[in-house]
């Protein structure tokens, strides 16, 4: 049997957890936020604290931001798995619901698990979390399989922008998410680029042009004849699924519009 390893640091640069992670051991986590964050093997009593007292935290969350407290949640192991509990004077926001501090820890699914704090302003700060196989059922060994990622599309860097904006709510992990009109995408792309030409016309162009781009390449309902009227958002609502699903968007690209 495999000892769990000690914890371990992750660079700021490794990359979305949401694309996966690899591990000898079944049940190991993985913590990263912007800075940078920390992996720990299973262990009853085990457990990652995060927050923004760098000192005092495994993982800093939102160093600069005075709305995030210094010690803001934990992931402990316990009864072969791990659950997050929240600490901080702000609710912990899961993919299910808000966690506030004094609730019940919740158990944390195998696989990837986005956590937000909302911050000063309209900053978010993400928590990316991936728990490696159920150590109760490892899959079986496949050494000669050849491995197959995701189909990632490659976008311009107006288009990745445009798609962020656009799909943002649903990168935020927020509850029965929408995307946002062209005129509300161009007005928040005009803020955030003033003077680089953002127009309705222009958005919807570079959105629909990624969209017939996924449609060709066999990806379901982009067309108005798949979806059938009336249309309504169901194009950009199919279109920002299908690429976080295919981690061509991840909720680290929020990124590129949260302000300084």
């Amino acid at each position: 049997m495999t000892t769990p390893g000690p914890l371990r640091a992750l660079p700021a640069t490794h990359g979305s957890l949401a694309r996966g992670v690899t591990s000898p051991v079944p049940g190991t986590v993985f913590a990263l936020a912007l800075t940078g964050g920390m992996t720990l093997g299973p262990g009853d009593g085990r457990e990652l604290i995060f927050g923004r007292n760098r000192p005092e935290v495994h993982v800093c969350l939102g160093e600069d931001d005075a709305r995030v407290s210094r010690r803001h949640g934990k992931l402990t192991h316990r009864d072969g798995r791990w659950w997050v509990t929240s600490t901080g004077r702000l609710p912990l926001r899961c993919p299910a619901r808000l966690l506030f501090t004094g609730e019940e820890p919740l158990p944390l699914a195998t696989g990837y698990t986005p956590l937000f704090v909302r911050g000063s302003g309209h900053r978010e700060h993400l928590l990316e979390v991936f728990v490696t196989g159920p150590e109760d059922a490892p899959p079986p060994p496949r050494p000669g399989d050849v491995t197959r990622p995701p189909r990632v599309w490659l976008l311009t860097e107006d288009e990745k922008l445009a798609l962020v904006v656009l799909g943002q709510r649903y990168l935020r992990h927020e509850p029965r998410p929408q995307p946002l009109t062209w005129r509300q995408t161009a007005e928040h792309l005009a803020e955030l680029r003033p003077g680089a030409g953002w127009r309705e016309k222009r958005v919807e162009h570079l959105v629909n042009r990624v969209r017939t781009t996924l449609s060709r390449d066999g990806v379901p309902y982009l067309t108005r004849e798949e979806v059938g009227e009336p249309v309504g958002n169901a194009l950009n609502d199919h279109l920002i699924r299908a690429l976080m699903t295919s981690t061509t968007l991840v909720p680290p690209d929020l990124t590129l519009i949260d302000p300084p």
